[in-house]
């Protein structure tokens, strides 16, 4: 990131599709490096899952096993 880094943390974010048989490597680097996640929020089913977590600038990056679209079309089936 260019320029200052945040000096708080916020949800502003940006986001990373990744696969779904990806997810638990993601998280085990990620756990490795020491960085922060956020606890997991709740999810409908077919939503996908997320890790979020602060690098060390206070920047907040999620990495998610679907697509805006995906997310969209299955809050429209309830």
């Amino acid at each position: 990131m260019e320029g200052e880094p945040p000096t708080e943390r916020t949800y502003n974010h940006i986001a990373f599709k990744i696969q779904e048989n990806e997810f638990d490597d993601y998280l085990k680097r990620i756990n490795d490096m020491e960085l922060e996640i956020k606890p997991e929020r709740p999810r409908i089913a077919g939503e996908g899952r997320s890790i979020y977590f602060y690098d060390f600038g206070n920047h907040l990056f999620e990495l998610h096993t679907g697509t805006l679209d995906e997310r969209l079309t299955r809050y429209l089936q309830d």
